[in-house]
């Protein structure tokens, strides 16, 4: 055994450095990863990356090579990656705070702008989470809370979902999707809200009223402008026969049903009492 190792110690030595140096040289990359081959801190290579288009089992995923001590493979997870935003008090444009909590959805779809920028999906995740606390405060300040329970709401997530995919893709991630778990308003402020609800209403119903008032007396004083014009048509062609209707309706309210032991005095020569003396 000893002159065998002493026969054959070079070989040996070199097929287990070639052994070791082709161990390190293999890089197996899964389905559900993309690599990136760093040499001399630069990317030069991906293996497997995201593509929308391509079939399963046919994106480059398996056994690939690199060169040892030289080149660094950095692993990236080609799957949907998760970003929970820490709940954030956000004022409507209703003066009402609401707690809001969202998460997003995201992939690494440029994995070499991803290392460029920031190295890992940990960093990604980091820079993200800032920006889409700021994007759902803008949208969301634009905005009722009675909207973010109707049908409105998809339109801001959607929006937010767009501002925040413009700033991913500056680390080579694309934003697939943001929603809002929970949007409510802090202890106590749902009295203060229906309060503030029941006031607008009345004041609302106050305003309409008040309108009609003023619409109804408009509508009464040109009708009895109107009256008054159409009398004075009339009564301007008889001036007599005004004299008597006139004279009827103040005998109708004087002599007319009221108090039965009511007594009037008048002499028969009374002025009052001319057209009771006129054939």
């Amino acid at each position: 055994m000893s002159s065998f190792w002493q026969d054959y110690r070079v070989p040996l030595a070199l097929g287990g450095a070639a052994l070791v140096a082709l161990m390190l040289s293999v890089i197996v990359v899964p389905e559900t990863e993309q690599a990136v081959v760093v040499r001399t801190g630069r990317p030069v290579a991906v293996y497997n990356q995201f593509n929308p288009k391509a079939d399963y089992g046919s994106t480059g995923a398996g056994v690939h090579f690199r060169i040892p001590v030289f080149d660094r493979v950095i692993r990236i997870d080609k799957r949907l990656l998760s970003l929970d935003m820490q709940q954030q008090q956000v004022l409507s444009t209703d003066q009402l705070r609401l707690n809001v909590d969202a998460y997003a959805r995201y992939r690494i779809i440029d994995p070499i702008k991803m290392v460029e920028t920031a190295g890992t999906t940990e960093r990604v995740t980091e820079q993200l989470e800032p920006i889409l606390s700021s994007v759902l405060r803008q949208e969301l300040g634009k905005r009722t809370f009675e909207s973010l329970l109707t049908a409105e709401r998809g339109k801001a997530m959607e929006n937010i979902r767009d501002g925040l995919d413009r700033e991913a893709r500056e680390y080579g991630a694309q934003v697939v999707d943001v929603r809002i778990k929970r949007a409510d308003l802090p202890e106590g402020a749902l009295e203060s809200a229906f309060t503030r609800m029941q006031a607008a209403r009345t004041e609302e119903s106050r305003t309409i009223a008040a309108q009609g008032q003023k619409d109804a007396q408009i509508i009464q004083a040109e009708a009895e402008a109107q009256a008054a014009k159409i009398y004075a048509e009339s009564f301007g062609k008889d001036p007599q026969f005004y004299d008597f209707y006139r004279s009827m309706q103040s005998y109708s309210v004087t002599f007319g049903k009221g108090d039965t032991e009511k007594t009037i005095l008048l002499s028969p020569n009374n002025a009052y009492l001319n057209h009771f003396r006129e054939p």
